[in-house]
């Protein structure tokens, strides 16, 4: 009964980030990387994009490692030569002199992350508050992109996470210095990225062929009511 109604976030950026001495993601044959699970979005992405230099399975080794921080750290103490970081780690990694190889977007340009979702049977009994939540949130990504607006987003994101000013708004620059779509123009529903968190799921062996199509976890009537395609 679950259904999609706006997105909150695509194209997560994990940057896959490594010793100083090493310069090129062709170095890391036969070093240790510290990946996630190996059925998640960050070490499939990341595989892919070794795999897009050149490197496969069996040419370097993994230790299994959840959590950004967990990972940051084991790169810190000289126990992983490698690991994929999310904001703010991979700032603050490469201010500390490590080195960054790639991002994930390279291999993965587009990715449904996280939503807005509802019990269909709720939204349909409730739908001017769902479509007045839905126009609020658009507002808020309209806000949030506005280079105007950009110093009080820099101002609210440190205040509601502690990171330093400097990370703010590196971390800004990186999702919008070039354009990479991370956020979502209005809350609009990116269905091609969809269709990729599908197949990912498919490559891991948690959904078996044939695969189901994207529209059927998606309702588009509300956020087309709110105005925004």
């Amino acid at each position: 009964d679950a259904v999609a109604i706006a997105g909150e976030f695509n194209n997560p950026i994990y940057s896959l980030i490594a010793r100083p001495e090493i310069k090129s993601i062709a170095d890391l044959k036969g070093k240790l990387l510290g990946l996630a699970d190996e059925a998640g979005t960050i070490t499939i992405s990341t595989r892919k994009l070794l795999a897009l230099h050149g490197l496969r399975d069996g040419d370097f080794r993994v230790k299994i490692i959840e959590g950004t921080p967990a990972r940051f750290t084991c790169l810190r103490h000289g126990d992983c030569e490698a690991v994929p970081l999310g904001q703010p780690q991979d700032l603050l990694s490469l201010n500390e002199g490590y080195r960054l190889l790639g991002l994930s977007t390279e291999v993965v340009p587009e990715f449904l992350y996280t939503v807005t979702a509802v019990r269909r049977s709720w939204a349909e009994t409730h739908k001017d508050a769902v479509v007045r939540y839905v126009r609020a949130l658009g507002g808020a990504f309209k806000f949030i992109r506005d280079p105007a607006k950009r110093d009080t987003v820099t101002k609210i994101i440190v205040e509601t996470t502690g990171s330093s000013e400097a990370i703010a708004k590196q971390t800004l620059a990186l999702f919008f210095e070039p354009e990479r779509g991370v956020l979502p123009q209005q809350g609009e529903i990116n269905l091609k990225g969809l269709d990729q968190v599908i197949a990912f799921m498919g490559e891991a062996g948690n959904l078996k062929a044939p695969l189901p199509a994207a529209a059927r976890f998606v309702d588009l009537q509300y956020l087309q009511a709110a105005g925004i395609k």
